[in-house]
């Protein structure tokens, strides 16, 4: 980028007011949003995205999956276009800035850019994926996941809700079933600019976290059969009890995360016992294992132990014990060039920054399958999300979409 672009700074304050105008599709019960995939609330927040990218001079096209694709034209029509953005999806019980963030900061970039009268080589694309939280339709990142070729269209198409709603209908009820390809589409680079999800950088007083890895996944379900007994009447050293297994590997969940430091983490999310009742000791356990590092070798170390140490618990207590893998991707690296033109912009314009792993996952780390990617972070209140109580600063939202202004114009080339 030339020294004459050096100093070019997004209008925060419009940015923000578009968050809160979006935060309004939608609300939430406690502050946040409930804005879950192909709801009616959903409908209503893409047609104010696409009616604020229409005003912007973009053209809007929808693919098969709902995605959503806003392009600026470049003044090299031939050139891959440069990708921004993320999702308008939230869980439930929702923040306004999860995924968000990410696609409206990505609007206010073609923003700025009509206000200076600027333009790019390549063209400028804003992305809204589909279905990015798997709350309602598992499981997450689908459109992208799709886009990648990771999952097949035909059976995204046929997920169902709880509610035994399938996506491909629900997707036309309200109105956003495109009829462009899912995927193939040329992408010269990718940026995702998202909220951290985490602590680390707020912690530190870092503004802008360089995403240079994603962390890969294993999940586990575990289940234990034991056997059902009355919890008054049964001597200690006569029972065959699931929740007692379910609390030792959990146990040894954590010992094998704290063991496997730095860089790895695991926990137990998700555990039920049967038949939960008050006076019956717990005859069946099924929960699921959650490990997760940005290190291949680590993940899947953490998960051969698990796998050698359940058994033994269970063995020991008389239990059965069954381990089924039911989730996984490999650890992502970003590209190590894009990666550099963040820390670049991040040096203009004189923010403090690190690098950081990504904890959880993200449309980018699918795209980067077929495509060169980087995530920008940017601090939240507490590392809370997922949560109608989460929260960032006006400062963290535009230093980060400043940081992406630069480091997309650094990939698109820009003129004028």
């Amino acid at each position: 980028m030339s020294p004459l672009h050096a100093n070019l700074r997004t209008n925060g304050g419009r940015l923000w007011d578009s968050l809160m105008e979006m935060a309004q599709v939608g609300p939430g019960i406690a502050g946040g949003n409930n804005r879950q995939a192909l709801t009616d609330a959903d409908g209503e927040g893409r047609a104010l995205f696409r009616h604020w990218c229409e005003a912007a001079g973009m053209t809007v096209s929808v693919d098969r999956l709902g995605t959503m694709f806003a392009r600026r034209e470049g003044t090299d029509p031939d050139a891959a276009p440069v990708w921004m953005g993320s999702h308008l999806d939230t869980q439930p019980t929702g923040g306004k800035f999860d995924g968000v963030l990410g696609v409206l900061g990505a609007l206010e970039v073609v923003r700025t850019l009509n206000d200076l009268d600027l333009q790019t080589r390549h063209p400028l694309v804003v992305v809204n994926w589909t279905n990015e939280e798997g709350t309602r339709f598992a499981p997450a990142m689908l459109a992208s996941g799709v886009h990648a070729g990771v999952h097949d269209l035909d059976w995204a198409l046929g997920r169902t809700d709880a509610e035994g709603k399938r996506f491909g209908d629900e997707l036309a009820r309200i109105g956003w079933a495109g009829d462009e390809p899912v995927g193939g589409r040329s992408i010269h680079a990718l940026f995702e600019l998202h909220i951290e999800q985490g602590p680390i950088l707020e912690a530190e007083g870092v503004e802008i976290g360089v995403v240079t890895h994603g962390q890969g996944l294993w999940w586990l379900q575990v289940t234990l059969t034991g056997k059902e007994a009355h919890t008054g009447s049964t001597p200690m050293n006569m029972r065959v009890n699931a929740g007692l297994g379910m609390a030792r590997i959990i146990e040894a969940v954590h010992r094998i995360a704290m063991d496997s430091q730095p860089d790895a983490v695991g926990a137990v999310g998700q555990a039920n016992v049967w038949p939960n009742s008050r006076n019956v000791i717990p005859g069946r356990a099924v929960f699921t294992v959650d490990f997760r590092s940005p290190d291949r070798a680590k993940l899947d170390a953490m998960r051969a132990r698990l796998e050698a140490e359940a058994p033994a618990i269970a063995a020991d207590l008389g239990l059965g014990i069954e381990i089924e893998p039911v989730g996984h991707f490999d650890p992502v690296t970003f590209d190590p060039g894009l990666v550099e033109k963040v820390r670049g912009a991040a040096d203009r314009l004189g923010l403090s920054h690190r690098d950081i792993v990504s904890g959880a996952g993200h449309d980018a780390c699918w795209i980067n399958r077929v495509a060169p990617t980087v995530m920008i972070m940017c601090p939240c209140v507490d590392g809370l999300s997922h949560n109608e109580a989460e929260e960032i600063t006006e400062a963290w939202a535009r230093n980060g979409t400043d940081v992406l202004l630069h480091a997309v114009l650094d990939a698109a080339g820009v003129e004028g």
